[in-house]
């Protein structure tokens, strides 16, 4: 039976299209290979990083091989879509993870109900604002990020700010389960965010080194979102090497002036992906 009809974002349609992969195979496999299909499809876009790209198109075709075809793949990405373009505020995938019992219980899995996420994040963001102005930007990161909902919440929050969180704000979670790693990754990455998911311990391989070049060490996976390649955050980098080499001060706030007014028309460019890095 295929799937028919116009996609409206439901959790019925994704459990729906779910269940026809799962007649010769356990819903845990399934699952992988979508979120790993998935994540690797995104992050192929535009990440070249080296060791990112070939392996993920090879680990891409041998899940699209696994799952049967593209096409139903490509209908649960439509679904994932339209569903946090529907409503923003949730843990989509989360909830679909839970509802099909595939929580690990040997890690202590248990997703945080999204409703406590937003008031977590209202608690402890603070004054984004005052932040954004003294600094340039802010991150925000989850060691223990799951499927993202403490992350996803705040940035349901911060939009309520002046300013465009995609531009100054950057999003960082860890995990040491790559499944869910994958699943904040592709929800963050289509909620339009700018950051990166490092798989690994946070607690005995933590990530290092200044936010914006985050250290892939030996046991880490990174991935980086689409919006953290705009040409934002490439040149908060760039100035930030520059900084670093030459040894000058550079507050961030002047490099968001020169940046925003300078170089090019911030209205046109805020939801643009830019060049690859």
């Amino acid at each position: 039976m295929k799937y028919s009809g116009v996609i409206q974002g439901t959790e019925k349609e994704f459990l729906s299209v779910f269940n026809q992969l799962c007649y010769s195979r356990s819903a845990w496999q399934v699952w992988v290979d979508l979120m790993s299909a998935i994540a690797c499809s995104l992050s192929n876009v535009l990440d070249r990083t080296t060791g990112h790209y070939e392996q993920r198109e090879k680990e891409y075709a041998q899940c699209i091989e696994r799952l049967g075809s593209v096409d139903a793949p490509a209908k649960i990405l439509s679904i994932i879509v339209m569903a946090l373009e529907n409503e923003p505020e949730q843990d989509f995938l989360g909830k679909m993870y839970m509802n099909l019992n595939l929580e690990n219980h040997w890690r202590g899995q248990f997703f945080t109900p999204y409703e406590v996420c937003k008031m977590m994040s209202m608690v402890t963001v603070g004054d984004f604002d005052a932040q954004i102005e003294k600094q340039g930007y802010i991150s925000i990161c989850d060691p223990a990020c799951g499927a993202g909902a403490t992350l996803i919440a705040a940035a349901n929050n911060i939009k309520k700010s002046k300013y465009n969180f995609q531009n100054h704000v950057l999003f960082v979670g860890q995990d040491v389960d790559r499944v869910v790693a994958q699943m904040c990754y592709i929800q963050l990455s289509l909620l339009g965010c700018a950051g990166y998911i490092c798989v690994g311990n946070t607690l005995t391989n933590p990530l290092t080194g200044h936010v914006l070049f985050p250290c892939e060490a030996d046991g880490h996976e990174l991935w980086y979102m689409p919006m953290f390649q705009s040409k934002i955050w490439q040149w908060r980098r760039t100035f930030k090497s520059l900084e670093s080499m030459c040894g000058t001060v550079t507050t961030e706030k002047t490099v968001e002036k020169e940046r925003f007014y300078v170089f090019f028309d911030f209205d046109k460019e805020e939801v643009s992906y830019g060049d690859k890095t």
